[in-house]
């Protein structure tokens, strides 16, 4: 396993594994007894860094926090401390069982930031939330408020790091500068969706009708080229299956492959897979970790084998043709 550091704060900054795990799923379609045995193999292989939010589990009529609640007895069960790094999220938890994030949302207040980690704290047993990201935007609450909300669980000691999934790029810049003309800790870890073949970001988006602001764009890349010091966390990086299901690949899910750059982007791919001797999802995560603007990739297992064939991707080095042959392709 290899690693790196997220944040520039001494105080905050933590080494996590350049793979990440994501549990979305646990404790819900993913039962215990998996769950702790994909949790299990992920630390026995070096991992470090595992994601989760505060709204998981809510497709099933709750609220959710049944990822965090089994996160948290996985780890008294092990006796697992702050070797491993926990990230969580909120502001998407839906206000009541039975709806959802994207008409019925928390937000970003400062009362719902204080309250739903501290809700997030105890579930996961933890005094302090290595780090926590603004799930969705809150077009509705102050960036100030949420900014000095954020600040203020840092201060006090119960949050180390802070970051911010599915934002407008220029939301981020912009809470990141409220935070710096303030001097209080801004944003400091990126999560969006990234892949190695290209989404049509001008698709309307599932929080907004101008695009999709989840999905990694030249924006975005541009921006965190100007600013190393950001971390950026990918999530779907396998597509949920894509890669390797040409029908999963087709799904209305995916519209947004749906172009003459695709077929071409999956020709190098397997190209490089054969070169290599390595399998496409294997190629495209160590793609992502070495990559000009590096990416930790998040992803998901349904089984510890499954996550075996993650696992060996963090040990996968592109040579620089294999590399040049995926960039090039249009």
């Amino acid at each position: 396993m290899k690693y790196r550091t997220i944040g520039t704060d001494p105080k905050t900054r933590r080494e996590v594994s350049v793979l990440s795990l994501g549990t979305m799923h646990f404790g819900t379609a993913t039962d215990e007894a998996t769950s702790f045995a994909i949790l299990d193999r992920y630390v026995e292989a070096g991992g470090t860094f595992i994601d989760t939010a505060n709204n998981y589990g809510f497709w099933t009529g709750s609220q959710g926090g049944d990822s965090e609640e089994l996160l948290g007895r996985w780890r008294r069960s092990r006796g697992v401390g702050d070797e491993v790094v926990i990230a969580t999220k909120l502001g998407a938890r839906p206000l009541a069982a039975g709806t959802s994030f994207t008409d019925n949302a928390e937000g970003l207040s400062a009362r719902v930031i204080r309250e739903s980690a501290e809700r997030s704290r105890d579930r996961l047993g933890v005094a302090r939330l290595d780090l926590l990201y603004a799930h969705i935007e809150d077009p509705v609450v102050r960036l100030a408020e949420t900014v000095e909300a954020f600040a203020a669980l840092v201060a006090e000691g119960t949050v180390g790091l802070l970051g911010a999934s599915n934002h407008w790029t220029w939301r981020v810049e912009r809470a990141r500068s409220l935070a710096a003309a303030a001097g209080l800790p801004g944003y400091e870890v990126l999560q969006y969706q990234h892949s190695y073949l290209r989404a049509r970001t001008d698709l309307p988006g599932l929080l907004s009708r101008d695009g999709m602001q989840g999905v990694v764009s030249g924006d975005l890349l541009s921006y965190l080229r100007a600013e190393p010091q950001l971390a950026m966390v990918g999530y779907s990086p396998l597509l949920k299956g894509g890669y390797v299901s040409r029908a999963r690949l087709a799904a209305a899910e995916f519209a947004e492959f749906d172009h003459p750059g695709t077929p071409v982007r999956l020709a190098a791919l397997r190209e490089v897979a054969r070169d290599s001797g390595a399998t496409v999802n294997q190629v495209v995560l160590a793609w992502l970790i070495g990559a000009e603007v590096p990416v930790i990739p998040l992803v998901g297992a349904s089984s510890p084998a499954q996550l075996d064939e993650s696992l060996a991707a963090a040990d996968l080095e592109l040579t620089a043709q294999q590399r040049a042959t995926l960039d090039a392709a249009r």
